[in-house]
């Protein structure tokens, strides 16, 4: 007989997401989390003043109604993303060739969305081969990749262009996604949920192993094993791929688990005395054509005048695990070339190199490289009673970001109270 109701794998917001639900409905629930910490990807700390900053997921949008109710709940106030004043542009072009340009490229970025999705034509491509068809300026072209590169975390060579559309038909923001942030940290949400759990949560508790049968599962942990009716595998696919399963799991879910690979990020937070670029009339923001896959904007708030700087893609790989300092220094250059001399006077700099991370793999999420995994996504939606995957990856809303992480963990409890609780039962 089992020990509990249901055992979720993964502390960040899908799990917890999925934790809290099975728990406010009354379900016997144990959250098992391999790290020391809770929050996946969303993680914080504290500079020398006290300062708290997200090294990990950080801004988000009103139109994302999931998380802007927990945070609502929580009593939390977000602060505006400083966006007033010109962007910045590197190499330089004048601001009107500039954003002449983003909107060519959200153009293009509409032309993909509206993509037949069955269309036999686009199955067998990758999104730099799509790119490589359509009849726009070479540097549109090379903005695109750009942006691919900086929000999907790969190269547009390796991704499969059916899954970045499908992806990015799901992300449906009209207001910027770094429109907002809290000034209290995102990863205080996280601890909010996490205490809300209790000793239902476990840390330091990585699943190496998961036995299941039509009656439930029994989940090791190295020393321990835990049993339970239903099983939620709340990381993303990439970290799923290292569990040992008994029975193996059938061949249709090892190809959609297989079909996917890390995102390669690096996140840099650079301290100020002051927010000084405000002065020149700047908002903080550059978009950096070349090296691809860099941006940077205003993340100030209170007394703390700060920028963050996002490293994706092949960039993020070719500076993983490379000396602190050479990166400091790399930011440092980019900086004052793009703002001056002050760019360059940083009171504090932090850097957290998201790539190859041992317990969630990359960031921002996982994307799939399989070209002829046109369905992995699905396959893993199903599932295989009485197991269930869910991570943002698969959020069929805002897939990648904190919101679909909410998202897919309350569908995942959802379908775990339909299995426990048939209706009419």
């Amino acid at each position: 007989m089992p020990e509990r109701d249901a055992i979720v794998v993964g502390a960040g917001f899908t799990g917890l997401a999925a934790a809290v639900e099975l728990a406010d409905a009354g379900l016997d629930v144990l959250l098992l989390e391999a790290r020391d910490r809770a929050g996946g990807k969303v993680e914080s700390e504290f500079l020398p003043d006290g300062t708290r900053i997200d090294t990990g997921g950080q801004f988000f949008c009103r139109d994302m109604p999931q998380l802007m109710a927990l945070i609502g709940e929580q009593g939390r106030a977000p602060v505006m993303t400083f966006s007033d004043g010109e962007t910045v542009f590197r190499p330089p072009v004048s601001a009107r060739q500039g954003y002449e340009r983003w909107s060519e490229v959200d153009a293009l970025r509409d032309r993909m969305i509206a993509t037949d999705p069955d269309d036999p034509e686009l199955a067998q491509l990758t999104v730099s081969d799509w790119v490589a068809r359509q009849d726009v300026p070479a540097d549109v072209a090379r903005s695109f990749l750009r942006l691919v590169k900086g929000l999907w975390c790969r190269s547009p060579d390796e991704i499969a262009f059916t899954y970045l559309a499908s992806n990015d038909r799901r992300i449906t923001n009209t207001h910027s996604e770094m429109e907002m942030f809290l000034p209290g940290t995102m990863h205080a949400v996280v601890e909010e949920l996490a205490a809300k759990l209790g000793d239902r949560l476990k840390l330091n508790a990585a699943v190496t192993r998961v036995d299941h049968s039509a009656g439930g599962v029994e989940v090791s942990t190295g020393g321990e094993r835990f049993a339970a009716a239903r099983l939620i595998l709340a990381v993303p696919p990439v970290m799923i791929r290292r569990i040992a399963f008994a029975p193996v799991l059938p061949a249709r879910l090892r190809r959609a688990l297989a079909a996917w690979e890390a995102g390669c990020a690096i996140k840099v937070l650079v301290s100020y005395e002051k927010p000084f670029w405000r002065g020149l009339g700047l908002s903080g923001t550059v978009m950096w054509q070349e090296p691809q896959g860099l941006y940077a904007c205003d993340a100030s708030r209170g007394d703390h005048a700060g920028l963050v700087v996002f490293i994706g893609g092949p960039l993020a790989r070719q500076w993983h695990g490379r000396p602190r300092e050479e990166l400091a220094g790399f930011i440092r250059s980019l900086l004052v070339d793009a703002l001056g001399a002050e760019g360059g006077a940083f009171r504090d700099i932090r850097i957290r190199d998201w790539v190859d991370d041992p317990w969630s793999g990359g960031a921002y999420s996982d994307v799939i490289v399989d070209l002829e995994a046109r369905d992995a996504e699905d396959i893993l939606n199903e599932g295989l009673s009485p197991v269930h995957f869910a991570s943002s990856e698969l959020s069929p809303s805002y897939p990648g970001y904190v919101e679909g992480a909410i998202v897919a963990g309350r569908l995942a409890a959802g379908r775990v109270l339909r299995a426990l609780r048939p209706a009419g039962a």
